[in-house]
């Protein structure tokens, strides 16, 4: 499960992996523009994200982390909100990792620089999504769980017999001693 923080839309996604296969099983958003009070919106986005945590039970969560931009309140209130996500994750006894808002952009579209629209994009394309939900917020959560899906998946590897050194041709077990004696004539002396 993939949470992008905020404390006007939290965005969240959840995807199932099996093997290198992803498909999106939900996205969508937290609206908390109705919400006056600060701290009923943290507590809001507390329940809200326990609640889905308990619906889909996500094997892990994954945040987006708070960027530091010109607004130091703002950054302040992003951290707020993640705050009470990942407690709400942690309170559930579920694994929480957490990704920089550029890294979550690199991982996507290989841009860190990338717009929403960008991401949203390759995301539908990605995952097969017939259509893109009204807030871009939805999509952000679910590149915050790709993101953490790539940098998580082993790096598939080839059986020891099927890879090759790169003189030789042979089996990566064949020492340089050995293919000297087997090839005589390559050596310069």
């Amino acid at each position: 499960m993939g949470i992008d923080p905020g404390t006007n839309t939290t965005g969240y996604g959840v995807i199932r992996t099996e093997g290198n296969a992803l498909s999106c099983i939900v996205l969508g958003d937290i609206d908390l523009h109705r919400i006056g009070d600060p701290y009923q919106k943290l507590k809001y986005i507390f329940e809200r994200v326990g609640a889905l945590i308990d619906q889909y039970r996500p094997d892990e969560v994954a945040l987006e982390s708070p960027f530091f931009g010109e607004n130091v309140q703002s950054m302040l209130k992003l951290g707020r909100a993640q705050g009470v996500a990942m407690a709400a994750a942690l309170s559930r006894g579920v694994t929480v990792s957490e990704y920089a808002p550029r890294r979550i952009k690199q991982a996507i579209t290989g841009q860190g620089a990338a717009s929403k629209e960008q991401v949203a994009i390759i995301l539908k394309k990605l995952l097969r999504l017939e259509e893109l939900p009204r807030r871009l917020d939805a999509t952000d959560g679910l590149a915050v769980a790709v993101c953490h899906f790539f940098q998580s998946a082993p790096v598939p590897t080839l059986e020891s017999r099927c890879r090759k050194k790169a003189l030789g041709g042979g089996p990566a077990s064949v020492s340089w001693e050995r293919f000297i004696s087997d090839h005589p004539e390559r050596v310069k002396k």
